[in-house]
């Protein structure tokens, strides 16, 4: 009796302590984010916030999205499953309409006894998923708050223009929390303060550097425009002709060109606009961060910044995400995992090929669950030894209607894209790039060209890998269109 009482002493002390050992898990989920930061080597953009979440953990330099839009990707990230797995390809169908079993990060650590938060943008669809969380806190809609701009959005709705949206960018002279990302912060720091005795997973979503380019004026004047050069427009020579694509929502806002190129000032203020954004989410981020200290509860918090997809900001001629290339799919991912600061990795680097759709199996494995039917794989190796290889290949997908479904892979230097025709069950088109020196920008598709086929070849190979040459049946919501 004596030695079952104590077996049953040591096996709750055991349970105890693995408790104690269980990190919490915070994720900064942030919209439209290049990799172009600090921690990434960009000479102009400040970030001090990320690079020192960087500076504490693993920077992968070659991580991808499965989609460059945001509700597939997001809906990807958050089950670990490619977007063709879900079937969903467009940002206007929730994921529970389509998928009712699929697992995903939320529910998963929400039944091994974690506080689930959202707070911010993380699902596109804010109720998506609203079972799983604990607390959930929803984004704000877009807002202004310059006098002028909301009277002239008082004045377009008035006038029955549809879908109105005001100027794309503004720069008010406000504390941070008079746009939604300060308010965000806010949010997530009043919340960890009440968890801060609880076992928790927390999103934290921010919407900038998303259009409109709103911050408060004070990280506008950490720039001059004439930091900012006016982008190589035009497109790849010999690009398949559904590689680009047209401005997305810009367009869509007020003063905005209805055809054409923007002229180098319009340019050179956008851009201006974004890094102002970029500097005023890491603002926010920092606050976050600094609760977590302030509650010694960084000791024991995995930490993750991520972006749902890449963005353009004027290259080949385009704007916004939507395409396959380079630019709009690669993304920065930054993990901090040891729960000791003795422990952290120091400012490691990775060049280890890794996908968006990894995070969930990595945060799992960290935190002890066990987890089945995902297409992502652990980045904990990794995390252990940045030098270790990644994937052979990262995949994404881009849909072009109902018709025509686009794939491509990188290799971390090469990549292949196939353009499939669905109907006609044929490739319509391909492209090879060469994506070693310069991300933002590849100026020729080297597909037909000689000297090049046997990397070609390579890369169809790893393509097909992932994707079958004759696969042309694709989930692609038939019953519920969804492009």
């Amino acid at each position: 009796m004596k030695r079952k009482f104590i077996l049953l002493i040591l096996l709750i002390s055991t349970l105890q302590l693995y408790a104690q050992e269980q990190p919490n898990v915070l994720i900064f989920l942030v919209d439209d984010l290049r990799t172009e930061l600090g921690c990434y080597d960009h000479p102009i953009i400040k970030s001090p916030n990320i690079d020192k979440l960087a500076a504490e953990g693993v920077t992968f330099n070659k991580a991808y999205a499965q989609q460059a839009i945001c509700a597939p990707s997001r809906m990807s990230l958050l089950t670990g499953k490619r977007v063709d797995h879900l079937g969903i390809y467009s940002i206007f169908t929730p994921l529970r309409s389509v998928n009712k079993e699929v697992r995903t990060i939320p529910q998963s650590f929400k039944d091994n006894g974690y506080k689930t938060v959202s707070v911010g943008k993380v699902y596109h669809h804010a109720n998506d998923d609203k079972e799983n969380w604990s607390i959930h806190i929803p984004k704000e809609a877009n807002s202004y708050v310059l006098p002028k701009n909301i009277a002239l959005l008082d004045s377009l709705e008035k006038a029955g223009v549809k879908k109105v949206k005001g100027p794309a960018y503004e720069a008010a002279d406000v504390a941070d929390e008079a746009y939604k990302d300060g308010r965000a912060a806010r949010d997530a720091v009043a919340t960890l303060k009440k968890l801060k005795d609880e076992k928790f997973l927390m999103f934290v979503g921010l919407s900038k550097p998303h259009l409109p380019f709103n911050a408060p004026k004070k990280y506008w004047d950490m720039y001059e425009r004439g930091d900012f050069e006016v982008p190589y427009r035009k497109a790849p020579e010999g690009a398949s002709t559904y590689a680009t694509t047209k401005w997305g929502e810009l367009r869509g806002y007020y003063g905005m060109p209805e055809e054409g190129d923007l002229d180098d000032e319009t340019t050179q203020r956008l851009h201006h606009g974004y890094a102002a954004c970029v500097s005023y989410i890491d603002a926010q981020m920092g606050k976050v961060m600094a609760t977590l200290e302030e509650l010694d509860l960084r000791k024991n918090t995995m930490v993750v910044l991520m972006s749902d997809h890449g963005w353009k900001l004027g290259e080949y001629g385009g704007w916004c995400k939507h395409t396959n290339f380079e630019i709009d799919t690669r993304v920065p991912l930054i993990m901090s995992r040891e729960t000791s600061y003795k422990k952290r990795k120091i400012n490691a680097k990775s060049n280890a090929l890794v996908e968006n759709i990894d995070v969930f199996p990595t945060i799992a494995e960290a935190c002890g669950l066990s987890i089945e039917d995902v297409d992502g794989k652990s980045l904990v190796p990794l995390l252990k030894n940045p030098r270790k290889k990644g994937s052979a290949g990262a995949y994404s997908v881009y849909a072009r209607g109902e018709k025509i479904m686009g794939i491509t892979v990188t290799d971390g230097k090469w990549r292949y894209t196939e353009w499939r025709d669905l109907v006609n069950k044929k490739v319509h088109s391909a492209e090879l790039y060469d994506c070693d020196h310069d991300y933002a920008v590849q100026n020729y598709n080297l597909i037909d060209q000689s000297e090049y086929r046997k990397v070609k070849e390579k890369m169809q190979k790893l393509l097909y890998a992932e994707y079958p040459e004759d696969q042309f049946d694709f989930l692609y919501m038939k019953k519920k269109k969804s492009t």
